[in-house]
């Protein structure tokens, strides 16, 4: 096994979810990710935690199979939430969600209205995971290396070069742009003619995202007030939703809310998206980028999001953790996130002052 497999469960293990003897572990993985699997099992085993293997999250074949067969083109279709599996969850201290595949776009032929509705189902089940030691992480699969347009070996330098890094000094660098952002109130994002917003985030705390919940981490995040978001934005860069391509996504803000959209392609699968429900239209979650070692866009959000030159936002729920008290919290059964680029022509303002231009931070000059 490639030593930094072991590398790799070692920095889930210890600095992401704190593992303690005795917690009992489940593990969602894709079969092409059972080296990392079984990694972490011997990571858990000298703990003396308690591990559960499942492709429950991440098993995309057997998903596309329940839900043509469920849902077929139904657009009224409705799902229970599973309570087997929700009670699997409550009884877990750990969830590490293992991203891999040998299928980027299994589920491209599931309609999303069916998509749609058992995200809805399992909103439950998101909910208790995410009160848990949770993380989510990417092994190397050949499918995901395709995805980005690279060799399986050079994707596996990539991702293994972002993950098993000194995470003490990316937290210290990021906490910089927190001293910015925590107290700030007006933020405003401006690239080109195409992308210019402004959003308070007036009382709600900016998070440093360096390798917990999500590894690679390298982004700090916080939650837009959800009725303050006003202006447009072009997000340049595509991103794949229940296995299709969507590009050049274009939002209108009014008032918070999404009053028009476009997209260049797969339309239909955004406007699905945003129809989920009423916090579907609004912002859950401003991030900013800034993971160096992340120099290339590979078709990943865990790992595009992160990149230096970029801003994404999400539209939907609000991570608890970035909503302050007293403030309103965007509730939605979706979190989709999706990008800026800001390398050229761009830059970043927080209460009138730049603190970022053409990718470039302030304290980074």
């Amino acid at each position: 096994m490639d030593p930094r497999i072991r590398e790799h469960a070692e920095i889930v293990a210890n600095h992401s979810v704190d593992l303690q003897e005795g917690d009992n572990v489940v593990i969602d993985a894709h079969p092409v990710a059972e080296d990392l699997v079984v990694a972490l099992h011997e990571v858990i085993g000298d703990r003396g935690a308690n591990p559960v293997t499942t492709s429950q999250r991440t098993g995309k074949r057997q998903q596309r199979a329940y839900l043509r067969a469920a849902g077929g083109d139904d657009a009224d279709v409705e799902f229970e939430t599973p309570a087997h599996e929700r009670a699997l969850i409550e009884e877990t201290d750990v969830y590490v969600a293992i991203r891999g595949s040998d299928n980027v776009t299994q589920t491209a032929d599931v309609s999303p209205e069916v998509s749609a509705a058992y995200n809805q189902a399992q909103r439950p089940i998101l909910e208790e995971r995410l009160s848990k030691r949770w993380c989510l992480t990417q092994y190397p699969a050949a499918a995901n290396a395709q995805l980005a347009e690279m060799s399986t070996e050079a994707y596996e330098n990539f991702v293994w070069d972002a993950v098993n890094k000194d995470w003490d000094d990316q937290r210290a660098h990021q906490e910089n742009m927190v001293e910015i952002l925590d107290p700030a109130d007006e933020v405003r994002i401006k690239s080109g003619d195409t992308t210019d917003v402004t959003m308070s985030v007036d009382g709600n705390p900016t998070l440093n995202d360096h390798g917990e919940h999500n590894l690679p981490g390298g982004e700090v995040f916080t939650a837009p007030r959800p009725d303050s978001v006003e202006g447009e934005v072009l997000f340049d860069m595509p991103l794949y939703h229940q296995g299709r391509e969507i590009t050049d996504v274009f939002l209108e803000f009014e008032g918070g809310e999404v009053v028009s959209h476009s997209a260049a392609k797969n339309e239909d699968v955004l406007t699905e998206v945003l129809d989920t429900d009423d916090g579907a239209r609004r912002l859950g979650e401003l991030g900013i980028g800034m993971n160096r070692d992340i120099d290339r866009f590979t078709y990943n959000m865990l790992f595009d999001e992160k990149m230096g030159d970029t801003v994404h936002m999400a539209v939907g729920r609000a991570y608890d953790d970035t909503v302050g008290e007293g403030n309103e919290a965007n509730d939605s059964a979706v979190h989709v996130d999706m990008i800026v680029d800001m390398s050229d022509d761009s830059f970043i303002e927080v209460d009138g002052e730049r603190i970022q231009e053409n990718g470039t931070f302030v304290f980074e000059e």
